[in-house]
């Protein structure tokens, strides 16, 4: 399946925001925004965390236009009944992770999307990114206000094409850095969880992910934020470790399960500056199959 996802800018954007509201096996939830309009990325801790945390960022829940669904695992989408309609928020889903959600929302509420469409919200364009993952349907996402572009890509089972895209092209990278092989390999985890995680449907490992980012970044990259961490399998540490010696010349965060990121700003990052247009042709490798 072949599709195209155009980024375009005549001067780069300097007013978007984003943070990880929730980040790791626990849940997960990230907040992009510009001045204008608002997304969340997944909603997988319940409500009350969601709005204690934004609270603590200074978010209104109201503020946000749109809810985007990775995929249905409850650790993406345990929040997500009870948010979207104290709220009234749409939620953007493909089919097979809303089948699999077993969730029953509000009809008209619920968009149901290709895991590569293209979805208007304001001033924000959302890009759905297909992945291996061992979901029924999942995809990651891509929000960009037509200058920064900022890329959300976890649960990845692997750095298919899609994944390689994405990191060339983005301003803004929250990266998944799921387990240490190590850790892994000698911990409690029976030996099928093992093997589902280190599948090719399941995580990236911290080698993984360093080497996809390493090989894969371009100069337009200006912040990295770590993502979606094992408990169990990982550490803060371990990772800053790894990744550290690699990104001198960028910001480098990492997101916890423990509590919300700062706010971050993109104005933080780089000042106002003519920027060309990327144009990308991403493909999905026929053996891509999501499971029933």
């Amino acid at each position: 399946m072949d599709w195209r996802l155009k980024f375009l800018s005549a001067y780069r954007s300097v007013n978007m925001k984003y943070c990880a509201i929730a980040s790791g096996s626990n849940g997960n939830c990230y907040y992009i925004a510009n001045a204008a309009d608002a997304v969340l990325i997944d909603v997988g801790i319940n409500t009350k965390h969601v709005e204690l945390r934004m609270a603590n960022l200074g978010i209104s829940p109201a503020s946000v236009k749109a809810i985007f669904i990775t995929h249905e695992h409850t650790d993406h989408i345990r929040g997500l009944a009870v948010f979207c309609k104290r709220y009234q928020i749409p939620v953007y889903i493909t089919a097979g992770s809303y089948k699999g959600s077993r969730l029953h929302l509000p009809e008209h509420l619920v968009h149901i999307i290709l895991p590569n469409a293209t979805v208007r919200i304001g001033t924000l364009t959302v890009y759905g990114i297909p992945k291996y993952h061992d979901a029924k349907e999942p995809c990651s996402f891509v929000v960009s206000d037509g200058a920064t572009n900022i890329g959300v890509l976890t649960d990845l089972g692997r750095p298919c094409d899609n994944v390689k895209h994405v990191i060339r092209h983005t301003d803004v990278l929250l990266l998944e850095a799921n387990y240490d092989e190590d850790m892994l390999e000698s911990g409690r985890y029976s030996f099928f969880l093992k093997n589902r995680i280190r599948s090719g449907w399941g995580h990236l490992s911290n080698r993984i992910a360093l080497e996809t980012f390493v090989e894969h970044r371009t100069s337009r990259l200006r912040h990295l934020v770590l993502s979606h961490l094992s408990g169990e399998n990982n550490s803060v540490e371990c990772v800053r470790l790894t990744f550290a010696p690699y990104c001198t010349d960028i910001k480098l965060s990492i997101a916890t399960r423990y509590q919300e990121t700062e706010l971050f700003d993109v104005s933080d990052l780089f000042a106002p500056s003519v920027v060309g247009f990327d144009e990308l042709s991403l493909t999905l490798s026929k053996d891509r199959q999501w499971k029933e």
